[in-house]
């Protein structure tokens, strides 16, 4: 199987330019799905902090890129919406944040930011022992003993280093949102209805923003709050 992917076939949340050649590396198995960009487009071609594939590797191998909290270990991982970004040498943070247009963008944060991540609620199952799991956005999954007050469409912060719940956000009118796919992805606003569509049909939510309001169906949207904006600083 190929390592590389056609620039011109990248999905448009990637951050690249496709007609500056014909391939790009392809992303590596692991989360956020085909929407995911590999660790070495951030860092080469985002951030410049590296001139080649050769350069991640060893930036890598020195575990001072980290995911989520972990140290990054392939330059194909897989880096989506909330991820959080640290770099130990420069003492530098960022969490992945959608810009207008839907393409992925980095934000800066601190370090107290950078210690946790926001995951939309996906999937809510029970599992053995009569706990329950979470399953996240990004594929992710996370068990917690009661889950009676966690809701699908519901945002949760999960601390990076004791994998704790530490804040939730309900999926409700009034709740403060982020378009992250459709024509309006990078939009904010609160949600001022939840239209429930009869059958197999998608609901849709109606956002009002600073500037108005728009209409989209609610895969499209996450709940935040205001740490979550890209304001932190």
């Amino acid at each position: 199987m190929t390592r590389h992917q056609k620039r011109l076939s990248v999905p448009k949340s990637w951050p690249v330019e496709r007609k500056t050649g014909t391939f790009t590396v392809k992303a590596g198995a692991g989360p956020h799905g085909k929407a995911g960009v590999p660790l070495l487009i951030v860092l080469r071609d985002v951030l410049g902090y590296v001139d080649s594939k050769k350069e991640a590797k060893y930036a890598l191998n020195n575990q001072s890129v980290l995911v989520n909290g972990d140290p990054a270990s392939d330059v194909r991982r897989p880096i989506g919406m909330f991820d959080i970004l640290a770099f130990t040498e420069r003492d530098e943070y960022y969490r992945v944040f959608p810009d207008e247009g839907g393409r992925l963008a980095l934000t800066s944060v601190d370090a107290d930011s950078a210690s946790s991540r926001l995951g939309k609620i996906v999937r809510k199952t029970e599992v053995s022992g009569g706990k329950f799991q979470l399953t996240l956005h990004d594929g992710s999954n996370l068990v917690v003993d009661d889950a009676s007050e966690y809701n699908n469409k519901d945002s949760i912060v999960v601390d990076n280093e004791t994998k704790d719940v530490v804040a939730h956000f309900l999926y409700e009118e009034g709740a403060l949102v982020t378009a992250v796919d459709g024509s309006h992805a990078g939009e904010i606003g609160e949600v001022s209805e939840i239209i429930t569509t009869k059958g197999s049909g998608n609901n849709s939510v109606v956002v009002e923003t600073e500037d108005g309001e728009f209409e989209t169906i609610e895969q499209y949207v996450v709940v935040i709050d205001e740490n979550f904006t890209g304001d932190d600083e």
